[in-house]
Protein backbone atom coordinates (compact mmCIF):
# COMPACT_ATOMS: atom_id res chain seq x y z
CA UNK A 1 0.00 0.00 0.00
CA UNK A 2 1.70 3.17 -1.22
CA UNK A 3 0.51 6.52 0.13
CA UNK A 4 1.85 10.00 -0.51
CA UNK A 5 1.22 12.66 2.12
CA UNK A 6 1.02 15.96 0.27
CA UNK A 7 0.84 19.66 1.04
CA UNK A 8 1.04 22.80 -1.10
CA UNK A 9 1.60 26.49 -0.57
CA UNK A 10 -0.04 29.02 -2.88
CA UNK A 11 -0.10 32.68 -3.87
CA UNK A 12 -3.60 33.06 -2.42
CA UNK A 13 -6.81 31.25 -1.62
CA UNK A 14 -8.88 31.24 -4.81
CA UNK A 15 -8.18 29.55 -8.12
CA UNK A 16 -11.02 31.68 -9.52
CA UNK A 17 -8.61 34.63 -9.11
CA UNK A 18 -5.90 32.60 -10.87
CA UNK A 19 -3.87 32.04 -7.74
CA UNK A 20 -1.09 29.52 -8.27
CA UNK A 21 0.92 26.84 -6.47
CA UNK A 22 4.37 27.97 -5.31
CA UNK A 23 5.51 24.94 -3.30
CA UNK A 24 4.74 21.21 -3.25
CA UNK A 25 5.93 18.87 -0.50
CA UNK A 26 5.32 15.11 -0.38
CA UNK A 27 6.51 12.23 1.80
CA UNK A 28 6.08 8.55 0.98
CA UNK A 29 4.45 5.88 3.13
CA UNK A 30 4.52 2.20 2.19
CA UNK A 31 2.40 -0.11 4.32
CA UNK A 32 1.97 2.78 6.79
CA UNK A 33 5.71 3.27 7.26
CA UNK A 34 7.73 6.34 6.29
CA UNK A 35 10.28 5.31 3.68
CA UNK A 36 12.42 8.46 3.74
CA UNK A 37 11.60 9.21 0.10
CA UNK A 38 10.12 12.61 -0.55
CA UNK A 39 9.36 15.13 -3.28
CA UNK A 40 9.88 18.85 -2.71
CA UNK A 41 9.72 21.67 -5.22
CA UNK A 42 9.40 25.46 -5.20
CA UNK A 43 7.57 26.83 -8.26
CA UNK A 44 7.60 30.23 -9.97
CA UNK A 45 3.93 31.28 -10.26
CA UNK A 46 4.63 34.20 -12.61
CA UNK A 47 2.38 36.45 -10.55
CA UNK A 48 2.40 38.36 -7.26
CA UNK A 49 1.76 36.69 -3.92
CA UNK A 50 -1.02 38.04 -1.69
CA UNK A 51 0.26 39.66 1.50
CA UNK A 52 -2.00 37.41 3.59
CA UNK A 53 -0.57 34.27 1.97
CA UNK A 54 2.99 35.55 2.38
CA UNK A 55 2.34 36.09 6.09
CA UNK A 56 1.40 32.40 6.37
CA UNK A 57 4.28 30.77 4.49
CA UNK A 58 6.92 33.51 4.26
CA UNK A 59 7.74 32.77 0.61
CA UNK A 60 8.46 35.87 -1.49
CA UNK A 61 8.21 36.61 -5.19
CA UNK A 62 11.96 37.40 -5.28
CA UNK A 63 12.78 33.98 -3.79
CA UNK A 64 10.73 32.24 -6.51
CA UNK A 65 12.12 34.28 -9.41
CA UNK A 66 14.67 31.64 -10.47
CA UNK A 67 12.47 28.62 -9.72
CA UNK A 68 10.93 26.51 -12.52
CA UNK A 69 7.36 26.87 -13.74
CA UNK A 70 4.78 24.19 -12.95
CA UNK A 71 4.87 22.77 -16.47
CA UNK A 72 8.59 22.06 -16.08
CA UNK A 73 8.17 20.06 -12.86
CA UNK A 74 4.83 18.37 -13.52
CA UNK A 75 6.26 15.23 -15.13
CA UNK A 76 8.59 14.53 -12.17
CA UNK A 77 5.82 15.30 -9.68
CA UNK A 78 3.34 13.02 -11.45
CA UNK A 79 5.93 10.23 -11.64
CA UNK A 80 6.32 10.43 -7.85
CA UNK A 81 2.60 10.37 -6.98
CA UNK A 82 0.98 8.43 -9.85
CA UNK A 83 -1.08 5.47 -8.66
CA UNK A 84 -0.63 6.20 -4.94
CA UNK A 85 -3.22 7.29 -2.41
CA UNK A 86 -2.82 11.02 -1.77
CA UNK A 87 -3.24 11.91 1.91
CA UNK A 88 -4.10 15.62 2.18
CA UNK A 89 -5.49 17.85 4.92
CA UNK A 90 -8.44 19.76 3.47
CA UNK A 91 -8.00 17.89 0.19
CA UNK A 92 -10.44 19.96 -1.93
CA UNK A 93 -8.12 22.98 -1.56
CA UNK A 94 -4.90 21.27 -2.70
CA UNK A 95 -6.60 19.09 -5.31
CA UNK A 96 -8.37 22.17 -6.69
CA UNK A 97 -5.06 24.01 -7.07
CA UNK A 98 -3.30 21.02 -8.61
CA UNK A 99 -6.10 20.61 -11.14
CA UNK A 100 -6.02 24.36 -11.84
CA UNK A 101 -2.34 24.03 -12.71
CA UNK A 102 -2.94 20.89 -14.79
CA UNK A 103 -5.70 22.68 -16.74
CA UNK A 104 -3.11 25.27 -17.82
CA UNK A 105 -0.79 22.68 -19.34
CA UNK A 106 -0.60 22.33 -23.11
CA UNK A 107 -0.92 18.54 -22.82
CA UNK A 108 -4.27 16.89 -22.22
CA UNK A 109 -3.35 15.63 -18.76
CA UNK A 110 -5.98 14.09 -16.53
CA UNK A 111 -6.95 15.75 -13.21
CA UNK A 112 -4.79 14.61 -10.32
CA UNK A 113 -7.72 12.77 -8.68
CA UNK A 114 -7.88 10.52 -11.74
CA UNK A 115 -4.24 9.54 -11.23
CA UNK A 116 -4.58 9.00 -7.48
CA UNK A 117 -7.19 8.15 -4.86
CA UNK A 118 -7.54 11.06 -2.44
CA UNK A 119 -7.84 10.69 1.35
CA UNK A 120 -8.92 13.86 3.18
CA UNK A 121 -7.57 13.86 6.74
CA UNK A 122 -9.73 16.87 7.62
CA UNK A 123 -12.86 14.84 6.82
CA UNK A 124 -11.49 11.97 8.94
CA UNK A 125 -10.72 14.33 11.83
CA UNK A 126 -14.17 15.93 11.72
CA UNK A 127 -15.78 12.50 11.89
CA UNK A 128 -13.57 11.39 14.80
CA UNK A 129 -13.70 14.71 16.68
CA UNK A 130 -16.98 16.46 15.85
CA UNK A 131 -17.37 19.97 17.20
CA UNK A 132 -13.64 20.37 17.89
CA UNK A 133 -10.89 22.28 16.12
CA UNK A 134 -9.35 20.02 13.49
CA UNK A 135 -6.70 22.15 11.83
CA UNK A 136 -3.21 20.66 11.71
CA UNK A 137 -1.95 22.51 14.80
CA UNK A 138 -4.96 21.37 16.85
CA UNK A 139 -4.47 17.77 15.72
CA UNK A 140 -0.77 17.91 16.60
CA UNK A 141 -1.72 19.03 20.11
CA UNK A 142 -4.42 16.37 20.41
CA UNK A 143 -2.20 13.51 19.23
CA UNK A 144 1.05 14.64 20.80
CA UNK A 145 2.87 15.30 17.52
CA UNK A 146 5.82 17.71 17.78
CA UNK A 147 5.23 20.75 15.58
CA UNK A 148 7.57 23.10 17.45
CA UNK A 149 9.47 23.92 14.22
CA UNK A 150 6.29 25.09 12.47
CA UNK A 151 6.69 28.85 12.91
CA UNK A 152 5.62 29.33 9.28
CA UNK A 153 3.79 26.95 7.00
CA UNK A 154 6.04 25.01 4.64
CA UNK A 155 4.81 22.29 2.30
CA UNK A 156 7.42 19.63 3.07
CA UNK A 157 7.44 20.22 6.84
CA UNK A 158 3.63 20.22 6.92
CA UNK A 159 3.55 16.99 4.89
CA UNK A 160 5.93 15.35 7.37
CA UNK A 161 3.84 16.52 10.33
CA UNK A 162 0.62 15.42 8.62
CA UNK A 163 2.11 11.98 8.02
CA UNK A 164 2.61 11.57 11.78
CA UNK A 165 -0.89 12.86 12.54
CA UNK A 166 -2.47 10.61 9.90
CA UNK A 167 -0.73 7.49 11.17
CA UNK A 168 -1.79 8.17 14.75
CA UNK A 169 -5.31 9.25 13.82
CA UNK A 170 -5.91 6.21 11.64
CA UNK A 171 -4.55 3.56 13.95
CA UNK A 172 -1.56 4.70 16.01
CA UNK A 173 -0.86 3.37 19.50
CA UNK A 174 -2.27 5.73 22.12
CA UNK A 175 -2.29 6.11 25.88
CA UNK A 176 -5.54 7.50 27.20
CA UNK A 177 -5.73 9.99 30.04
CA UNK A 178 -9.33 10.97 30.77
CA UNK A 179 -9.26 13.92 33.12
CA UNK A 180 -11.64 16.50 34.52
CA UNK A 181 -11.25 18.66 31.40
CA UNK A 182 -12.15 15.88 28.95
CA UNK A 183 -15.15 17.87 27.75
CA UNK A 184 -13.03 20.83 26.74
CA UNK A 185 -13.63 22.01 23.18
CA UNK A 186 -9.98 21.49 22.27
CA UNK A 187 -9.95 17.89 23.49
CA UNK A 188 -7.03 18.68 25.79
CA UNK A 189 -5.97 15.89 28.13
CA UNK A 190 -7.88 13.15 26.35
CA UNK A 191 -4.72 11.72 24.83
CA UNK A 192 -1.63 12.43 26.84
CA UNK A 193 1.02 10.49 24.98
CA UNK A 194 1.39 8.83 21.61
CA UNK A 195 4.06 6.24 20.94
CA UNK A 196 4.65 4.28 17.79
CA UNK A 197 5.25 0.55 18.01
CA UNK A 198 8.39 -0.14 16.05
CA UNK A 199 8.27 -3.00 13.58
CA UNK A 200 12.00 -3.53 14.22
CA UNK A 201 11.60 -4.67 17.80
CA UNK A 202 12.54 -8.35 18.47
CA UNK A 203 9.78 -10.93 18.49
CA UNK A 204 8.55 -11.98 21.93
CA UNK A 205 9.64 -15.51 22.84
CA UNK A 206 6.96 -18.24 22.87
CA UNK A 207 7.40 -20.63 25.78
CA UNK A 208 5.37 -23.84 25.54
CA UNK A 209 3.97 -25.51 28.67
CA UNK A 210 5.82 -28.62 29.85
CA UNK A 211 4.12 -32.03 30.12
CA UNK A 212 4.00 -31.64 33.89
CA UNK A 213 2.36 -28.21 33.61
CA UNK A 214 -0.22 -29.57 31.18
CA UNK A 215 -1.02 -32.43 33.59
CA UNK A 216 -1.39 -29.99 36.50
CA UNK A 217 -3.64 -27.75 34.38
CA UNK A 218 -5.86 -30.69 33.45
CA UNK A 219 -6.10 -31.77 37.10
CA UNK A 220 -7.09 -28.25 38.13
CA UNK A 221 -9.89 -28.20 35.55
CA UNK A 222 -11.21 -31.52 36.84
CA UNK A 223 -11.20 -30.10 40.38
CA UNK A 224 -13.11 -26.99 39.23
CA UNK A 225 -15.63 -29.25 37.52
CA UNK A 226 -16.11 -31.29 40.68
CA UNK A 227 -16.52 -28.27 42.96
CA UNK A 228 -18.70 -26.09 40.75
CA UNK A 229 -20.63 -28.64 38.76
CA UNK A 230 -19.45 -27.23 35.42
CA UNK A 231 -16.12 -26.14 33.96
CA UNK A 232 -16.46 -24.12 30.75
CA UNK A 233 -12.89 -24.97 29.69
CA UNK A 234 -13.71 -28.65 29.81
CA UNK A 235 -16.97 -28.04 27.90
CA UNK A 236 -15.12 -26.25 25.11
CA UNK A 237 -12.38 -28.81 24.94
CA UNK A 238 -9.65 -26.19 25.56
Amino acid sequence: MRQIVLDTETTGLETSQDHRIIEIGCVELINRKLTGRHYHQYINPHRDIDEGAMAVHGITTDFLADKPSFELVFEDFLHFVDGADLVIHNAPFDVGFLNHEIDKLASNSLPIDQHCRVIDTLAIARKKHPGQKNNLDALCKRYGVDNSQRDLHGALLDAEILADVYLFMSGGQVTLNIDQHAGDNEGQGVISRISRISSDRPRLPVIAASDQELQEHAARLVKIQAESGRCLWLDSGD
